[in-house]
């Protein structure tokens, strides 16, 4: 991998953004976009049910639904997709609870959120778009872009 790669001097706008001629590197980033979608839906669902159990005492499917916007039925079947993974238990007209795979992704999918919405407060990104925003970028930055939006939240907010 070239320096250029690495580290752009700058961005051309009048060049595509991801370099044509290193079909290896794009094909990694299209694969890390794919993985990180279909991750995501998971992170939503655990997430969410950790928030019902503190704010209710339960995470129950049709409240899932109804705050997710979905059907029961799609709700059902994620669940049943979650409890195959090891991130929730259910029962059959129970209430969903997170094993300790669950609460770890769910933990670290709020602090993600947490980090970008902080981060978009910062730059004044107005409140329900960078909630509306933050939902969709927790799921797609990398660790080393999460500690940079930390280190910059910090160093807008000192000044």
């Amino acid at each position: 991998m070239s320096a250029a790669k690495s580290k752009p001097a700058s961005i051309d706008p009048t060049q595509p953004v991801i370099d044509l001629e290193d079909s290896d590197h794009r094909a990694s980033l299209f694969q890390r976009s794919r993985h990180d979608h279909s991750s995501e839906i998971a992170e939503d669902y655990v997430e969410l049910i950790a928030d019902l159990i503190e704010t209710s005492g339960e995470a129950r499917l049709v409240d899932l639904a109804s705050h997710l916007g979905v059907s029961r039925p799609t709700v059902n079947n994620t669940i049943q997709r979650l409890q195959r993974e090891g991130y929730v238990e259910s029962k059959p007209y129970r209430a969903i609870f997170l094993t300790d795979k669950g609460r770890d992704v769910a933990a670290r999918s709020r602090e993600r959120h947490r980090i970008v919405l902080a981060f978009l407060d910062a730059i004044g990104v107005p409140p329900d778009i960078a909630e509306a925003d933050a939902e969709g970028l927790e799921h797609h930055v990398s660790e080393q872009t999460l500690a940079a939006l930390a280190q910059a939240t910090e160093r807008l907010r000192e000044r």
